[in-house]
């Protein structure tokens, strides 16, 4: 996997935790749809930052696929891959991280880094979903 800032910070502490709080939101469909409601809400208000710009596209396929996971309509994800992304979103919600979000011009880097290793790990499973959408899949 990615050595990278990314890859660092996703075998640190913090997120060692935050994988371990993945669970309850997987359990729970109601909170996952809260916590992607949320993500949405903070990607849409960052979506213009320099960092996130290229994570783009790939966060949308993110919140997509767990809003589906969370409603029922796609449940082909292998759990470790679903405890990765949960964790990385997580990550991006948190305002204090690694570098807090509030630091003009570098606040959304750790985000990103992090955003691009998860996308980087379950990128196959990233890709069935998106054939599974545009194969015409209620959304």
């Amino acid at each position: 996997m990615d050595t990278g800032f990314g890859g660092r910070i996703a075998r640190g502490v913090l997120f060692a935790r935050l994988k371990e709080n993945a669970s309850a939101y997987l359990r729970d469909p109601d909170k996952l749809h809260d916590l992607v409601q949320k993500a949405k809400g903070k990607a849409e208000a960052a979506g213009g930052k320099r960092a996130l710009q290229d994570m783009w596209q790939s966060l949308l396929a993110l919140l997509r696929l767990l809003r589906a996971y969370a409603s029922g309509q796609y449940r082909n994800v292998p759990a470790k891959s679903l405890i990765l992304i949960v964790a990385g979103i997580l990550y991006f919600v948190m305002p204090i991280d690694v570098i807090p979000d509030f630091l003009i011009g570098v606040g959304f880097l750790d985000d990103a880094a992090v955003l691009a290793w998860v996308v980087s790990s379950v990128r196959t499973v990233v890709s069935d979903f998106e054939r599974w959408e545009s194969s015409g899949a209620p959304q």
